[in-house]
């Protein structure tokens, strides 16, 4: 069986602002028009966070989907609702355990769509510091002066 994986949206941040640790493949509970919304690509996860009020579910938070147009006023969806996520009891229990510690948190990576049903890949964090940032910053600009110096050649 051949997986079909089509990635809606990244968190490009995330990596940035983030040590990634470890990473889970979670499914979100979605109403209709929600969806359909996320099919068109009409969802952001840059502001969302993963919130893990008891050691029983997981809910992301401050994620954007789109209201989907053609489903009229009435059978719309609200665009920051909270959305469950489907994701095993020790999964969950492993993640809060982890956020307890300081300086760590979960954050969601990238929605995709997997045989048709959407999915969010999410990783557990730390947190980088400031010179942290700058270090990842010089990597990343060193490499593309290497790049520039290789192509000119």
């Amino acid at each position: 069986m051949t997986e079909d994986i089509k990635v809606i949206a990244t968190n490009r941040k995330a990596s940035f602002e983030y040590f990634l640790m470890e990473k889970f493949e979670a499914g979100l509970v979605l109403h209709g028009s929600e969806i359909k919304s996320i099919r068109a690509g009409q969802i952001s996860i840059q502001e969302a966070f993963i919130d893990i009020p008891n050691a029983e579910e997981a809910w992301l938070v401050e994620s954007h989907i789109a209201p989907y147009e053609q489903a009229g006023k009435y059978f719309n969806h609200e665009p920051k609702r909270k959305r469950r996520l489907l994701l095993h009891k020790k999964q969950i229990r492993e993640l809060w355990n982890n956020v307890r510690i300081k300086g760590n948190t979960v954050v969601p990576t990238r929605v995709y769509l997997k045989d048709g049903r959407a999915k969010i890949e999410i990783a557990l964090a730390k947190g980088k510091k400031a010179y942290d940032k700058r270090a990842t910053i010089a990597k990343r600009d060193e490499a593309r002066s290497n790049e520039r110096a290789t192509r000119v050649r």
